[in-house]
């Protein structure tokens, strides 16, 4: 290391700022790095961040990278995510992709209402829909091409669950605003740490071992008596640390001078 305080090395700017962490940046092309910087690289046991270009690499020539490679691989991967799901028997809505040609099946196989989501840019609630008949069916594929079609189950709240190296950070109920069928804090959710249920932090911690998400927020529902996991999230917010007064960096930081990441 160049200097006694940084002890590792990120290549992304989650950890900028952190004394023991120096943060290099994102290049392009690996021979950007200034000769130093990929002798620090290479010499590294963990690369800390390195963005899901890199991670391909690391992974390949057995460098260790936090986070995983898969936690990059299935980030906004919606359809990745459910087929993982069921291979894994991660309890899972009924979920279907419908390409183009078989948008004709939907209705034979759902019932109004349903949720129709955007395979990719629907974080933050945008992108999701409660669709109750054809027409606002017909209005959700002028969207897309690949129809991303999920059961709707009645709930008041969702529950999202914070993990960082398989180790829970923190839980907290999104509960949804009268108006809005979405839970997102962005919809007008609100954020409730009452009453966390042990069994949906236990599901959650199971759900992100199998999937090999290692820095995740993973969102459940809990409809007539059973446990889903809705999908997991790996950019997962800031808000509930926040009003909790808790700091991710501070909380990455001592995980890393700890041994528990490395």
């Amino acid at each position: 290391m160049p200097t006694k305080e940084k002890r590792f090395i990120a290549l992304g700017s989650r950890l900028l700022g952190v004394p023991e962490v120096l943060t290099l940046g994102v290049r392009p092309n690996f021979k950007d790095y200034k000769p130093m910087e990929r002798e620090l690289i290479l010499g590294a046991e963990i690369i800390l961040f390195p963005t899901l270009n890199y991670a391909q690499f690391f992974t390949t020539t057995g460098k260790k990278i936090f986070p995983s490679l898969e936690t990059y691989l299935y980030a906004d991967e919606k359809i990745k995510q459910t087929t993982l799901f069921y291979m894994l028997d991660v309890p899972h809505p009924k979920t279907r992709i419908y390409y183009h040609l078989h948008h004709q099946d939907i209705v034979k196989e759902f019932g109004f209402p349903f949720i129709g989501k955007l395979a990719r840019r629907s974080s933050r609630g945008r992108g999701v829909f409660k669709i109750h008949n054809p027409q606002e069916l017909g209005e959700y594929l002028s969207l897309t091409k690949v129809a991303y079609v999920q059961e709707y189950l009645p709930h008041e709240r969702d529950l999202r669950v914070v993990l960082i190296n398989y180790r829970h950070v923190l839980s907290y109920w999104r509960i949804r605003s009268p108006e809005n069928f979405r839970t997102n804090l962005s919809q007008g959710g609100k954020i409730s740490f009452d009453n966390i249920p042990k069994k949906g932090i236990d599901l959650a911690l199971e759900s992100a071992e199998k999937c090999k998400f290692n820095d995740v927020g993973m969102d459940l529902i809990k409809s007539k008596g059973k446990w889903h996991v809705i999908e997991a999230n790996m950019k997962y917010g800031r808000k509930g640390l926040k009003i909790k007064g808790l700091d991710l960096k501070e909380i990455m930081r001592q995980k890393l001078l700890s041994g528990e990441i490395f």
